[in-house]
Formats: structure tokens, sequence, C-alpha cells
């Protein structure tokens, strides 16, 4: 597979390049909203009244405080469309109003994009004075929170890193069944979401990982939900589940992420909730599916009082799974709240969530086994649910039910404060508290399937089920263990900056606090036989799972248990300074120092704690992270940046349990190029990475410790018509290598399941079909081959998907039918991590349609 990266990279880039091509096309303008809504906003400074109209119509407004100081509003009342509303706002204040191809609208002076009218392509502007006169689509800003210190946002045009925003429409027509599946439409992210609703795994530019997600953060308002980004059985999208009260996610890679927030150097995904506005207004969703989904979605929102607003929202939904288990395997409810008070030159934000979802998790299967259909077989049913294990050395057992599954069940709150006290000097504070249960129950397996005549030949009889069912010589039995795995989480993180602005210089300093914890028990293993066979029937006691070993499958019987507490803190310090050295040229330096602590105790043993095997950790060590990058505007529409940032990632509690005490060093290099032209966008990156102490083993794996690299370049592009037709298109291609390893064999290789390249195309069209509103919309995703294993001995075949939707829009209803998988692929994402011999393996979910009707009010 790696003998053919550079002709792949030649053929994926080319082909990357001449899509964009054919995207910059002019366009005529845009059609305006028809949507009307009732506005009340006195006059007042323009940016007051700009930030009150967003809250009224919920439209994403991007602008620079710095162009409408000293600017005034002279108000707006009545009944207009987004569109309009923005017209009259805007009247007199020599600034402009233009969509981008994201949805926002970018206010802008009217001088500048006369200025650029030279150079780009001719397109409509809102404009802020009648006449209107087509003017030239110029340099667009979109602001985001995330990689800013304290989150105090820049706009997107102007940020010296890679990052992406997906917007509400985006994530509805994405119909992600699972938090990190909406992580698939960021260039420079692997997402492998076969595990179920929870439990993904996650892979960022060639980062090394066995699994789980160690370089992935996610922030709810701008504060980490979970300071650790992995622990086992456990990452952060486990405990995060994306519903209609979210309004857009920010998704940055590397740059200042080893600065700011916990200071994680990977991916940090940042994800806003709604805000109510001046009116009143609400969805009523309800979905169902062809396997059995029945799920119902709300959220309303509105004013509460003078200057507070308040939005409250969430679901119910009940499923028994793409993967059939026979009962309702997939069970879930999230309650979310969100208030917010304006202030005179500030802001107070405040929101809690409460969850209780959970799923099946699907793990790797005897794929090769005939009768086995890729796309919905699960081991799990009614035969192998309830468990009872013994949970101690005294004899003591406890029941289990393992549709439970893998999940969350707690709450997160938080909130934010700003207020800006004049002559330049800003105060910021973002805060999140986390607790809850982030327990995984589920069937794994150990070794491959085998004929029931090989094992009827090793006990000399027949083979039957514990049901009685006697078996065929060529049916299949494979081991199946128990695997239970609870975990009771907590975390308080506090983020607090002061920036001031001196002349050209905009200085932030912070400290950044967390403390969390995680209680766990474990028992893992408790392998028995099993007929391989769709919610599949345990073996008669006469067949144990040392039989299956002795005929063949390669299982070694084992079984391991623990308690353990873990408990951990950080303390940061951060300086930034963003400093405008021309027009055009910004430059960002930013340091940190961070101490981390942990104490951790853990009792394990052969199956189950014992009492006799109690090790404790008190571990202290301190590291400075440092980043400078710089932005250039090539003119008003285009821009280039470049950045090199060193991070580190301490040890979490599981490394300490299997010695593994060394903090991994990170350093990230970064070109990128930036163009916002009207209805075309175009985000390209370069990157180049270094990892130095990447120490880790998945569970019941080999341990290894290695030093790796990676570069590539990610593709981000769209471009919208006057028309209705849209095109988006993102691209990864990239080149890990093991440069060494303390396995001596694996240096020279691919970092394990990490693709080479990989590319979504989605087109989208909106028409008007008499008094129907409809969008039509489809993704194309293509994949490489992939290696399951460091040792790159399992080859994971590359794989194409393709989904399909439409949403409908009559009067205040929408319907939507979404078709995930169409061509009902069987792609491989995960072989089996304790056995590599290909024998199991966890395909991508089978062919899947969901209908959903609407009611807005």
């Amino acid at each position: 597979m790696r003998k053919s990266f550079d002709r792949r990279l030649v053929w994926g880039s080319t082909t990357t390049a001449a899509v964009l091509a054919t995207l910059i096309a002019p366009s005529a303008g845009y059609a305006q909203a028809r949507t009307t809504y009732s506005f009340d906003i006195p006059a007042q400074d323009l940016g007051g009244a700009l930030r009150a109209f967003g809250r009224v119509s919920g439209q994403q407004l991007a602008f620079d405080e710095t162009q409408l100081r000293g600017k005034r509003s002279s108000g707006l009342k009545g009944g207009y469309s987004a569109e309009e509303g923005l017209k009259r706002l805007l009247a007199g204040s020599d600034m402009v109003a233009q969509p981008t191809a994201s949805g926002v609208y970018a206010i802008r002076g009217r001088s500048l994009l006369v200025a650029a009218s030279a150079t780009a392509q001719a397109a409509p502007a809102v404009a802020a004075e009648p006449p209107a006169q087509p003017e030239a689509p110029s340099e667009v800003e979109e602001v985001i929170v995330v990689g800013t210190p304290g989150g105090a946002g820049i706009d997107k045009l102007s940020a010296s890193f890679a990052v992406s925003t997906v917007n509400a429409a985006d994530i509805t027509k994405a119909s992600p069944k699972s938090s990190a599946e909406l992580l698939a439409l960021v260039p420079g992210v692997w997402v492998e979401t076969s595990g179920g609703v929870a439990g993904a795994n996650v892979f960022v530019r060639g980062f090394p990982a066995t699994g789980d997600a160690e370089f992935l953060t996610i922030q709810l308002q701008g504060a980490p939900i979970y300071p650790p980004s992995t622990l086992s059985f456990l990452e952060n999208s486990s405990i995060f589940r994306v519903d209609e009260t979210i309004s857009r996610m920010e998704a940055l890679r590397g740059g200042p992420n080893p600065i700011f927030s916990n200071g994680q150097p990977g991916l940090t995904t940042n994800f806003m909730l709604k805000e109510g506005g001046e009116e009143t207004k609400g969805l009523v969703k309800a979905s169902t599916s062809d396997y059995g989904l029945r799920r119902i979605d709300g959220v309303v929102s509105g004013k509460l009082a003078d200057d507070l607003f308040f939005m409250v929202g969430g679901y119910v939904a009940r499923s028994p799974g793409i993967r059939d288990t026979q009962f309702d395997s997939e069970k879930g409810q999230q309650f979310t709240v969100n208030l917010t008070k304006k202030l005179e030159n500030g802001k107070i934000n405040l929101y809690a969530r409460a969850t209780d979802d959970h799923g099946a998790w699907y793990l790797p299967f005897a794929i090769n086994v005939p009768g086995v259909d890729k796309g919905t077989y699960t081991q799990l049913g009614e035969l192998s649910r309830h468990q009872a294990l013994q949970v101690h050395a005294n004899g003591a057992t406890r029941s289990f039910d393992l549709a439970d599954g893998r999940g969350w069940k707690g709450y997160v709150a938080g909130g934010s404060f700003e207020h800006e006290f004049g002559d330049g000097w800003t105060v910021r504070d973002r805060f999140s508290f986390t607790k809850g249960d982030a327990n995984t129950y589920g069937l794994v397996p150990d070794g491959g399937a085998v004929t029931a005549a090989s094992v009827a030949t090793v006990i000399g009889g027949p083979v039957a089920t514990r049901g009685g069912t006697v078996l065929g010589a060529n049916d299949y039995v494979q081991a199946w263990g128990a695997w239970i795995v609870e975990k009771e989480i907590e975390a308080l993180t506090n983020d607090f900056s002061v920036s001031k602005t001196f002349g050209t210089h905009e200085v932030s300093a912070g400290y950044y606090a967390s403390s969390f914890s995680s209680d766990d028990f474990w028992t893992i293993g408790n392998f028995r036989p099993m007929q391989v066979k769709a919610n599949g029937d345990y073996l008669a006691a006469n067949v144990s799972c040392a039989n299956l070993a002795t005929a063949g499958s390669g299982t070694g019987c084992w079984n391991y248990g623990l308690v353990s507490a873990g408990d951990g803190r950080v303390d940061a310090l951060y300086l930034a300074d963003a400093w405008q050295a021309t027009e055009a040229l910004r430059i960002d330096l930013g340091v940190r120092r961070e101490r981390f602590k942990t104490d951790y105790v853990v009792d394990d043993g052969n199956g189950y704690p014992d009492g006799l095997a109690i090790r404790t950790t008190d571990y202290s060590q301190s590291k400075t992270s440092y980043t400078v990058g710089a932005n250039y505007d090539l003119n008003d529409v285009s821009g280039v940046f470049v950045r090199y940032s060193r991070g580190y990632k301490f040890p979490s509690f599981d490394n300490f349990r299997e010695n593994l005490t060394d903090t991994l060093k990170v350093d990230q290099y970064e070109l990128g190029y930036k163009l916002r032209s009207g209805p075309f966008e175009l985000y390209a990156t370069g990157f180049a990475n270094e990892f130095k102490g990447a120490k880790f083993a998945d569970v019941g794996g080999i341990q290894e410790s290695n030093t790796n690299k990676a570069h590539g370049i990610e593709l981000d592009g769209r471009w919208r018509s006057d028309f209705g037709l849209s095109l988006a298109l993102n691209g990864t291609f990239q080149k890990t290598e093991i440069k060494q390893s303390s396995i001596p064999a694996n240096a020279g290789n691919s970092a394990q399941r990490q693709p080479d390249w990989q590319i979504r195309f989605t087109p989208s069209w909106d028409v008007q079909l008499g008094t129907v509103d409809a969008t039509f919309y489809g993704t194309l995703s293509a994949v490489d081959d992939r290696y399951g294993d460091n040792a790159n001995t399992q080859v994971l075949k590359g794989y194409e998907k393709l989904d399909l939707g439409a949403i409908f829009r009559v009067a205040q209803f929408d319907v939507q039918i979404a078709a995930d998988n169409l061509t009902d692929s069987h792609g491989l994402t995960e072989g089996d991590p304790r056995s590599t011999s290909g024998a199991n393996a966890r395909p991508i979910l089978g062919r899947s349609v969901r209908l959903s009707v609407g009611y807005n009010f």
C-alpha cells in the first residue's frame, strides 16, 4: 500500500483540483429568504443591532467589531425577511451584507467591496442603500471560537490555522447516527463509527493510536466536556449527543490547540448551542426508519425578558439497531436548556444538558462464515444478553444486562461570561462541570471461528447448543466473552482570560484549570463457546473455551478484572499575542506552561480484582508548549498562513496501569491557502507531524513504543450557485511512517488503521416544485486501503459509500428522507486487534432508510 501512495496522491490531487476548478464559476446572486421575522430593534450601536438581529432571525452573521466602531443603526421594526431586514438595518452605515457559501452573512465595508471588484468575479451584494448595483464578491468573515484565547473569536479567513465549520443545515443533511459520524465532514480526520452510537475510533492527521480517540477533544460552548481525550473504553464522543439544539460545529486540527483550553494537540471540535431571539419559535420532529427507529425531537427558543433569552430542547429515541439484537438495544433521551443574558458590553451564558443514551456495542466478527450478513449481523441477542459473572476473589457474583450496551448517563452544565471594560480591556471566563456513568457492556470475540466438526473431534461427540440444537459438521463455533467496563466520571474545568489591545498588538493572558476523575470496575475476557449465527446461543456445558483452542480457533481463554480510582488535575498559564504587523500581515505567538498531576490506585487480577495486586501512582509533570503562526492576506478574498507548534500528551490513568508513564511530544508544521470569494470557498492545508514517545497497547494486545512521522494535504471546498446548486468536496492525502519502534520489524511501516487518502463529494440542489421547496442531496465517499495493525499484516480494503437524501418544505412542515449506504457497501473499518489473522473484522453498517417529519412554529 505504501508504494502506491505517490501514484494515488497524484491521481487524487488531480481529480480534486479538476472538480474544484469547475466550481469557480460566476454567480448572478442569491435567492432571497422567504421566511418573515418580526423585528423590534431600537436605535443603538451597529454591533449591538446586528447581534439582536441574529438572535431574532437565527441567521449567523460574521463581522469585525473594529470596522463597526462609531457606526450606529437607526433600528428595525416590523416584519421582514432576513435579507430585507439586513438591508434596512445597515442603511446609512456604509456597510453591506453578503451571503457566503456556508450560509453565513458577512458584514463588510462597501469601500472594500468596490476596491475588490477589479479582480473578483461579478455577483450582486446585498446593498445597504437602494438602488443596489452588482458588486464583486469580496473577503468574507465567519467568526469562530475554537483555537482562540478564552474563546475570544476570530474570523475564519484571518485565522492562521486549519478550521472547518459545519452549520445546522449541514448537520441535518448528514443525519449522523452518532456524534462521531459528524466528524467525517472534517478533512484530516478518519472516523470509524461502525461500533454503534458510542465508542468510535477517531484518528487525526496520522497521529499514532490503537483506537478510541486519543487526539479528540469535544467542547460544548467552548469548554471541554471531559479533559482527558481518551481513557480505555471512553472517548469524548461517547458522552456527547448531537440533536436539534446544536447550531454549528467548529473543528480545529493542530494549530494553537497545544496552547488553549485543555492543551490537547490534535483535533478540537466545539459545538455551539442555539440561542433564543426576540421571537418565540420552535420545531417538533418525528422520525422512523426501516430498522424500527422511533424518535421525537423538539426545540423551542425565545425571549424571557429584556435582553434575556432561552432555548430548550431534546429528544427521546428507541430502536433495535441496524444490527438487530432482537430487543431495543438503542435507547436514549436528552434534555438541554440554554440561557443567554445580553449586557451592554458583554454577555452571560448558562447551559445544562442531561443525557441517558446507550446502544449495542458492535465488535468484529467472523466475516467469512457462510450465511453471515456483513451489514446486519450481530452475535448479541436474547440468548446472550443476560450474564452472571464472578466479580471478586471471594466468589461474589453480579448480574449484567448486555442490552445496556455502550453509552452515557449523566449531565454537563456550564457557562461563560464576557465583558468589555473599555480602553481595549476584555475579560472572559468559560467553565463546565460533567458527572455521570459511561459504561460499556458487550460481547467480544477471541480467536477465529472453527467448524463444529473440528470441535466434535476434540470432545469425542456431537456439538450442541445450550438449548439442545445439534450442530451440523459445517456449522461454525467461536469463543465470545462478556466484557463489562463501568466508569463513574467527573470533571470540572475553568478557563479565565484577560486581553488588552496595545496599538497593533492584542495580548491575552489566561489561566486554565481542570480536575477530573474516573472510578472503574472491569471484568473482561470471560470467553465461552457460541454458535456463529445472528443472535446465536452458547454451546452446551460439555464444550469449553479450551476445546475450541485445541480445535485451532486461536482463542487465549483469558480473563482480567480490576477496580481502580484515578484523580487528575491540570493547572496551566498561557500567554498569547496577535500582532497586526502590517495591514496584510498578522503574527500570532503563544506559550503555555502546564502542570499535570495524577493520583491513581488499581487492584487487578486474573478475571476479577483479588485484593492482592494493589498498585498506586503519585505522578507530577510539567511541560511548556508553544506556537508561532502568521497569516498574510493576499487580497480581500484570499490569504495564506504558516504555523509551527510543539505540544504534549500526558499519560492517562490507563497508561499508569500499564507502566507507560512517558509524555508524548508532538511537533506540527502547517502551510495553508484560503480563498473565499462570493459563492466559492477553498481551504488547502499542508501538514507535517512528528511524534516521539508514542507508547500504547490495545487491551489484550502487545505493548509498543514508537516514533512516528506523517505528512499530507487537506482540501476543503464549496461552491454555491444562484440557481440552487451547491457542491462540496473535501479530501485528505497523507503518508504515515513508523520511524522507530520497540518492535524492530515494524519500523518503516505505515501507522495502523489510517488511510493514505479519502475523498468526500457532496452535491445539493435547492429547487421549487410548485408550492414545495425541495432540496435533493447526496454524498459519495471513497477511502483507500488501511492496515489493521502496525505490523501491516492485516489489510483492510478500501471502499466506496453512497448516501442520498431529500428534504421537502410545505408551509410549516419539513419532510426528510435519507438513505445511508445506499449500495449496501461492506467496507471494513477495523480488524481484530487481538488476532491479526484476518479471521474477524468489523464492517460499516448496512443500508438503512430514515424518514422524518418536522413542524416549525
